[in-house]
């Protein structure tokens, strides 16, 4: 089995053992990471990057840790994935000290965790708008901060985002 595939279906089971579903829709939470694994592969990623979007938000989200990822995956992709991982816990403060902190580290991630990012975002934009737009305000703003700091993404992937988020 290729990296791809086995990062597919790692994030599947990791994401199924703890129930996790997509918050709007109830589908599967893996409908999100393969939505942004594909949108890497569009931006020409390489295998590492897709790998990683598949598993960008396991350590958030599941018992596995970085190193299980780094053991399975290699360096690379557990790199990509540890840059992918918030580092802001709720002890830090309110919402928008905790996404200051986000925002601060991303601004140095590389350019590969930069685009993988903005695809992240794209993805989860287009959810957020349709299912909660109270919401999508106070979340669009966000990203559009975030998106102003993440200069090194791919430009293709960062125009998309950033046109996304500044006409929902």
């Amino acid at each position: 089995m290729d990296l791809i595939e086995t990062a597919k279906l790692y994030a599947q089971a990791a994401h199924r053992a703890v129930g996790q579903k997509r918050k709007y829709t109830g589908e599967c939470y893996t409908v999100h990471t393969i939505d942004v694994a594909s949108l890497v592969a569009r931006f020409d990623g390489t295998d590492e990057m897709i790998a990683a979007a598949h598993l960008h938000d396991v350590v958030e989200d599941t018992a596995v840790e970085v190193s299980d990822i780094r053991d399975v995956f290699g360096a690379q992709v557990a790199d990509l994935v540890d840059w992918l991982t918030d580092r802001s816990k709720p002890e830090d403060g309110n919402r928008a000290i905790r996404k200051a902190i986000d925002r601060d580290r991303l601004a140095t991630a590389p350019t590969q965790a930069q685009t993988i990012k903005c695809c992240d975002l794209i993805s989860n934009t287009s959810s957020i708008v349709k299912h909660d737009p109270g919401f999508a305000k106070v979340y669009l703003k966000e990203k559009a901060e975030l998106l102003e700091v993440m200069t090194s993404a791919d430009p293709r992937a960062r125009g998309v985002a950033l046109e996304q988020v500044q006409t929902p």
